[in-house]
């Protein structure tokens, strides 16, 4: 006996399994920002268990869609990126949605994103890279509309972007705060590049909690980096050499943490012994260091989805808000072996 051909699963299916209305299933797949996030994920949840699919082809003749977003990062093999990159793939795809990545936008960024909006081969943009300049976004898409694009990363200067982003000035007061409620009174810090002229954040929340702690901030303690593993190799060897060196160190990103670690265990510095250091992000390989690196957790997954649902949201949209959309997720203060209480070792 031959078996039945399994029935494609429908919209109400869906509704069944996540016991909502068919009604809440379309806002949540079309305008997921109308929905609670407990109802999103319920929803979620239902669409995977009952293999529920929109129809892309259909959907995209009817809206005149590419039904394909474009994902801007800076550095494909960052290892910041893959998470986010992975619940930009599940979330896009959940929703019928395809996803290009592009690792380096050319010398003409602006030109490039045009050309790919106005042949209609991408609907919208996600955007990891902080060094885009966003302004020269504004007009691709006419004197009277924007391109669909919603910014993710460490700061936005452009007031006009929707976006989703972490607390990185509040973040970077807890770690300071973190480091003085274990003695420390010493501080230096690692800090990120500006971008766009706007100061960076993680280092504006440095200098604030300094002064709210009545610190001293020394200047030769303020090394700037670039969130690569070898600016943090410079400044450590940069503290390595100091006369006088700070007692711990916060740094804009784990990465640089570890480079600067690296660089002082040659000189004999060892952590948390003679230096305690909090890095920022928690990759992968934050925890299996040696020292294990006590970090500002950034909700990778989160920023993805949340990200990626919102730009969705923009596009199904028909009516248009004049506000764009912010969202800030705050970031967790993960203690590990690599800060101390002064005096400790």
């Amino acid at each position: 006996m031959m078996d039945e051909p399994r029935k494609t699963p429908t919209i109400q299916d869906v509704a069944r399994a996540a016991q909502v209305s068919a009604a809440t299933v379309s806002r949540v797949l079309s305008s997921p920002e109308r929905v609670t996030e407990a109802t999103r994920d319920r929803v979620t949840k239902a669409v995977e268990e009952t293999g529920y699919t929109i129809n892309q082809a259909a959907r995209s003749l009817r809206m005149q869609r590419a039904r394909t977003i474009l994902t801007a990062m800076p550095g494909i093999g960052n290892p910041f990126y893959s998470t986010i990159l992975d619940a930009v793939v599940t979330t896009a795809t959940s929703r019928g949605y395809g996803v290009l990545v592009a690792g380096r936008l050319g010398d003409d960024p602006a030109r490039w994103l045009s050309d790919y909006y106005q042949s209609n081969r991408a609907d919208g943009l996600l955007l990891f890279d902080g060094f885009l300049e966003t302004r020269k976004l504004h007009g691709i898409t006419g004197a009277n509309a924007q391109m669909p694009l919603v910014a993710a990363y460490d700061e936005l200067p452009d007031p006009q972007i929707n976006s989703v982003i972490t607390d990185n000035l509040q973040a970077a007061e807890r770690a300071v705060r973190h480091l003085y409620d274990l003695g420390h009174r010493r501080i230096g810090h690692i800090s990120g590049p500006s971008r766009n002229t706007f100061p960076n954040e993680r280092l504006v929340g440095f200098r604030k909690a300094m002064f709210e702690h009545r610190l001293e901030v020394r200047e030769e303690w303020i090394v700037p980096g670039d969130y690569t593993m070898d600016s943090g190799l410079a400044a450590g060897r940069h503290f390595g050499g100091l006369a006088e060196r700070p007692t711990a160190v916060f740094s804009a990103n784990d990465e640089m943490a570890i480079g600067m670690l690296s660089a002082l265990k040659t000189v004999g510095i060892t952590c948390p012994r003679d230096i305690s250091v909090i890095g920022f992000d928690d990759i992968g390989v934050a925890e299996h260091y040696a020292p294990p690196l006590t970090t500002m957790r950034q909700p990778r997954e989160r920023i993805g989805r949340i990200a990626t649902e919102t730009l969705i949201g923009l596009l199904e949209s028909e009516v248009r808000s004049r506000e764009p959309v912010r969202v800030v997720l705050q970031s967790e203060l993960v203690v590990r072996e690599s800060t101390a209480r002064l005096g400790s070792g």
